[in-house]
């Protein structure tokens, strides 16, 4: 049988699919994420390839396709679940707070263990070493809301909340930095690519595309009345990212200003805009919008991580040293994520503390480097390692969570309420 066949493909590809859906529904019964069982089952995959003779197939392209267009389903996914209310500001405001303090700190202790436990660092780079050192540790320190979107449903709502602004905030806040600091590179040419004025003129640059599109499709797209107007949608959104990060703009600020404009169109169309807006038609959009972005974001993200999982190279970790230095970053991710959280949210800091994964923006940012800056002694075992490592401990301390509320409302139903006759006071 010729496994690479059309037909072939076809079958692999439902299947991969179907058995994604059970995982998805195995997730919601057991806390185990999803995202485990699919790089499990690509791993899997990955032997039976080996053993039909289909070990030479490279699976980077794809990987890198799906990682970005998952990326974008994703954000705006996680976008267009914000709700801009004043009741919800300082929630935003704080998850904002903690994940940028949480990925400024981790990155700069992940980079100097990296930096010391690592020599080519110092040797290939000279006096710059640090700074590529900290283009290593960025995608380390990036919450992955691919993972935890999916996987706190059925958290406290408060609790939810927080994790989906705050994984998203790290998403993106992460992405401007690793390519901030890509751009203060200097290489042979003796230039860099940039500078923080240029960061910032980009940033704001990007803010003013992102505003400015925004109002512009919304308004566009309520006029239109065909039937696939919302992949037509979807096509411009993927059009105008594409061609803003290859301007080096952060593009991705441009798919959550989307969301947000879309999901929260009484705010943003105040005043003489409102008279602009169609209402009815806006919120068709967005319904539209939020089923679709959520079936793409669980096809791709299924495809991506069962890639990643073939991709694996499992030789990698045969290394105490890159055990002992994963073992060292885990353990910077959970100090740090402690103290932030311990000082912002109080004691009640469970599961919080333990739900930061690291997933597809760590993959997918680690494989764009780029040849220039490639340090061949940092293994790809410490990325693997940090990856399902941050996945379990985040699977016990959900099933250990949802294990000890069944318990709190099985002691509750099984109290029995009692009755006392009432009596008339005694009047004296």
């Amino acid at each position: 049988m010729d496994y690479s066949s059309s037909y072939a493909l076809i079958i692999e590809a439902s299947v991969v699919l179907i058995i994604s859906f059970f995982f998805g529904e195995i997730s919601k019964r057991t806390s185990i994420p999803s995202v485990l069982m699919l790089i499990v089952l690509g791993v899997l995959l990955k032997f039976g390839m080996d053993y039909v003779g289909l070990e030479d197939s490279n699976f980077m392209g794809a990987l890198e396709i799906l990682g970005i267009v998952g990326l974008i389903m994703i954000v705006l996914e996680a976008a267009l679940e914000l709700k801009l209310e004043r009741s919800k500001l300082l929630p935003i405001v704080m998850s904002l707070g903690i994940a940028l303090a949480g990925l400024l700190l981790s990155t700069w202790i992940t980079a100097e263990l990296i930096y010391h436990f690592i020599p080519n660092f110092q040797d290939k780079f000279c006096e710059q070493g640090k700074l590529v050192a900290w283009i290593y540790a960025t995608p380390l320190s990036i919450l992955s809301s691919a993972i935890i979107i999916p996987s706190v449903n059925e958290l406290r709502q408060d609790k939810k909340e927080f994790h989906i602004y705050e994984s998203t905030f790290s998403d993106i806040l992460g992405i401007m930095l690793f390519y901030f600091l890509k751009g203060m590179v200097i290489l042979e040419g003796g230039d860099t690519h940039g500078g923080f004025g240029s960061f910032i003129l980009t940033t704001l640059l990007t803010l003013v595309i992102a505003i400015v599109s925004s109002y512009l499709l919304v308004l566009i797209f309520q006029k239109i009345s065909s039937q696939t107007k919302l992949f037509l949608l979807i096509s411009t959104l993927l059009l105008i990212y594409s061609v803003a990060k290859l301007q080096h703009l952060s593009s991705l600020l441009i798919i959550l200003v989307f969301g947000l404009v879309i999901a929260n169109k009484d705010i943003f169309f105040f005043g003489p805009l409102k008279k602009w807006l169609d209402a009815k038609k806006a919120d068709e959009i967005y319904h539209g919008l939020h089923t679709i972005t959520m079936e793409t974001a669980f096809v791709v993200r299924t495809f991506f991580f069962v890639v990643f999982g073939v991709t694996i190279v499992f030789s990698t970790l045969a290394s105490w040293s890159v055990f002992f230095l994963s073992l060292l970053c885990l353990a910077v991710i959970y100090l740090i994520r402690f103290l932030l959280l311990r000082v912002s949210l109080g004691k009640d800091i469970v599961p919080q503390l333990y739900i930061a994964p690291r997933g597809l923006i760590t993959i997918l940012l680690f494989y764009d480097i780029g040849e220039d800056l490639v340090i061949y002694d940092f293994s790809q075992g410490i990325l693997l390692f940090i990856i399902i490592g941050t996945s379990l401990v985040m699977t016990v301390s959900l099933i250990f969570d949802k294990q000890r509320t069944n318990k709190a409302i099985n002691k509750v139903k099984s109290t029995e309420v009692g009755e006392t006759k009432w009596k008339v006071p005694e009047l004296k």
